[in-house]
């Protein structure tokens, strides 16, 4: 490991999207809802969109079919039992109705899935009329908001917002960036006298809010102690009384689940009191979507795989002793694969899908990123990796290999193999790599647009981020053990994967890089961490290693600060591409890294602009990002942070440490930037002793989810 010496420090706010952290509307920004104007064809992020609200009706309406008496299960006392009164106020129809899930009682089998139809364009909606905007304009006014708030107030809250919100004025906290402490001083500007900190609508707004928050975190729930801790630390004098408030409003859903919920069922009422028992709490979209998943997963799992008349032919496939036969061996008889390994075993799914091609089958990959579905479909079709597919991407395989598609691509219907007439994607095999950045919403999507009898491959690399959305569905899976778990034994080889090794198990090494794989930049403070990253990518790692610019990317843990990426991505383009930035601060050939959805970036270059808006260049497609969401989806890109790089892969990589980003370290952050890296490392050091503690004592953060406990109740464990 070579050391360079020179000189970091400063980069303001952890990594938006890593486990724990506040959130991850940073990574990137978000896709606005719409302009208003009808449109012949939908962009990426409305078709997503799109597809997302349709599956949401659905499994709405599965929840719907699923509906009726709910058994009380174990019995509780004290405030849980308060609690689950109430839920029972709403069930008897005192109250608006709620979804109570009682994990107590019997789980019926997963029913058969209702597919639902593919999407199709549609005029993007409406965003809110003028007169609309104005009228919250107004009542932001009197509460002495920024009226710069009123389209998204007005999105919010929908008609008669105005008179919604001056009746309520907590509800300013469902717009993104607003503080409790913000929304409490608009409220007591609108309300005088009538404003406390025990207002009902107070506790149910801060309630929602708070779960909001953990969801941006990574949590699909809650524990209730935990909740009830939070509000009060806010100044909820009740703050029980506030989460029943949520909960019988339909703001809100409640959650029984049992401890040992493979234990038998009790049977007398001593034994029921005694059962162990967690009360949770979360928002109703990802509560359906965990339990969507659960039951497409088990769908997966308990299912023969489709009988394709080639039983012999697979086994003929797996007859190498190697882990790539394993993974042969197991998808060939069973529904649901999972999995796991770092870069060189992206040989092995590659196989399987060569195999199931090979056989006749409608066999598909999908990654994370359309740079990550390029270098797979060259390792698929034989291809040095970094040849681009094609403009269309997964829509187009070589002749004789398998399809590969984005995810988001893949579930837009804009890439793979279309749909058959159920709606189900028209594929016989699917291999998900990337699969810890799948969230619930994204899994439930993905498993019910299966058909019946297709085989799932979820395949990753565990020791990476987890995902920017709520859950931790790959890591959930591997610890639930329902169905056959392969790890690769095909190590990353060289310095760089000796490091990365190194560092998934906990370990900090000093490896041999004669090669100068890796360098060491040691620095003092922001300023000289900011000088030697623009300096490495334009001067260093060109002439020393051969890599141009165009093809290092530089990683660091926040976008603030003096060495985020904003004031990194300012010094490079200066650098790089400098010009007046007459374009929302964007000028042609700036390279940005873009977010049509929230949680996923696609990086590119700019071409131009005009009055359609920005033109980019995203990994050989065209995009079109509308002046008025610039702003919250577009950003420069030389600089990202490890979350927007996850399932991306460069020739070069910086990985900036600046001082102030010691506490944002974790093992994950720095597992995930270390491994983007395919030939050379710098690493511009300025942590000192946090980077190897760091490695060694700071695994991922944990998050609460359901669904290994959903999972066990349809699925048998197989060890």
């Amino acid at each position: 490991m070579s050391t360079e010496p020179e000189p970091t420090e400063d980069a303001e706010n952890a990594e938006p999207g890593t486990p724990g952290a506040a959130g991850q509307s940073g990574e990137g920004g978000t896709a606005a809802d719409g302009d208003g104007e009808a449109a012949a064809q939908l962009s990426e992020a409305e078709a997503e969109l799109a597809a997302q609200r349709l599956e949401r009706e659905r499994i709405e309406r599965r929840k719907a079919e699923k509906a009726g008496p709910i058994e009380a299960g174990a019995k509780l006392s004290g405030k849980a039992a308060d609690l689950l009164a109430a839920v029972r106020a709403v069930e008897s129809g005192a109250k608006p109705p709620v979804t109570v899930f009682s994990e107590s009682a019997p789980r019926r089998p997963a029913p058969e899935p209702v597919r639902r139809p593919q999407p199709t364009p549609a005029a993007a909606p409406a965003a809110p009329a003028p007169e609309a905007v104005d009228a919250v304009r107004r009542v932001l006014s009197d509460g002495g908001a920024p009226d710069a708030l009123a389209p998204q107030v007005a999105a919010a809250l929908g008609e008669g917002a105005e008179d919604v919100l001056r009746e309520d004025p907590w509800l300013l906290l469902r717009v993104g960036g607003v503080r409790p402490e913000q929304a409490d001083g608009f409220a007591r500007a609108l309300l005088g006298a009538e404003c406390g900190p025990d207002d009902e609508r107070r506790g149910r707004a801060l309630t929602g809010w708070l779960l909001e928050q953990a969801a941006l975190a990574g949590h699909t729930a809650l524990e209730m102690p935990a909740l009830t801790a939070a509000l009060t630390q806010r100044g909820l004098p009740d703050a029980e009384a506030a989460v029943q408030s949520a909960v019988a409003e339909g703001e809100a859903l409640v959650f029984q689940d049992a401890l040992a919920p493979t234990a038998p069922a009790p049977e007398t009422a001593e034994e029921a009191e005694e059962r162990p028992v967690r009360i949770l709490v979360g928002l109703e979209r990802y509560a359906l979507a965990e339990e969507s998943l659960a039951d497409g997963l088990a769908r997966l799992i308990n299912s023969v795989p489709k009988e394709d008349g080639s039983a012999e032919a697979w086994e003929d496939a797996a007859s190498a002793p190697d882990t790539a036969a394993e993974l042969v061996r197991a998808v060939a008889g069973h529904g649901l694969v999972l999995h796991t390994g770092g870069e060189a075993s992206l040989a092995e799914p590659a196989a399987v899908l060569q195999t199931a091609t090979a056989l006749g089958l409608r066999a598909w990959a999908a990654t994370h990123t359309p740079t990550g579905r390029d270098r797979f479909a060259a390792l698929c079709a034989g291809r040095p990796v970094g040849a681009v597919q094609g403009r269309d991407g997964g829509n187009e395989p070589a002749p004789g290999a398998p399809g590969v598609a984005t995810v988001a691509g893949l579930l837009s219907g804009d890439e793979g193999p279309g749909r058959d007439t159920d709606g189900a994607l028209d594929l016989d095999l699917l291999v998900v790599l990337d699969a810890p950045q799948l969230d619930v919403e994204t899994g439930a999507l993905l498993v019910e647009s299966l058909p019946d009898g297709a085989r799932l491959v979820l395949a990753g690399d565990p020791g990476v981020l987890w995902s920017a959305g709520p859950g931790r569905v790959f890591a959930d899976l591997l610890a639930a053990r329902v169905c056959p778990r392969i790890a690769s034994r095909r190590p990353d080889l060289g310095p760089l994967g000796e490091l990365v090794s190194g560092v998934g198990i906990g370990e900090l090494n000093q490896v041999e890089a004669p090669g100068k794989e890796v360098v060491i930049v040691p620095v003092r403070d922001a300023g000289e961490a900011v000088h030697r990253t623009v300096q490495l990518v334009a001067d260093s790692v060109p002439r020393a290693i051969g890599v141009p610019p165009e093809q290092t990317v530089v990683i660091t843990p926040g976008h603030g600060g003096a060495a985020g990426t904003r004031a990194l991505n300012a010094a490079l383009k200066e650098r790089l591409n400098p010009g007046p930035g007459r374009f929302g601060g964007f000028d042609p050939g700036d390279r940005i890294a873009y977010s049509p959805v929230p949680g996923r970036t696609t990086t590119g270059k700019v071409v131009t602009a005009d009055a359609a808006g920005l033109h980019l260049s995203c990994a050989g497609a065209s995009v079109v990002v509308p002046k008025e969401r610039v702003e919250q989806s577009v950003r420069h890109g030389w600089a990202l942070t490890a979350h927007q790089a996850v399932g991306n892969r460069w020739p070069a990589v910086v990985v900036v440490l600046p001082g102030d980003a010691a506490q944002s370290l974790s093992r994950p952050w720095v597992y995930t930037a270390f491994g983007r890296a395919d030939r050379h490392l710098s690493v511009v050091h300025g942590v000192d002793q946090a980077l190897p503690r760091a490695v060694a004592e700071v695994p991922a953060k944990p998050r609460t989810t359901r669904l290994p406990l959903l999972l066990s109740t349809q699925v048998p464990v197989t060890g």
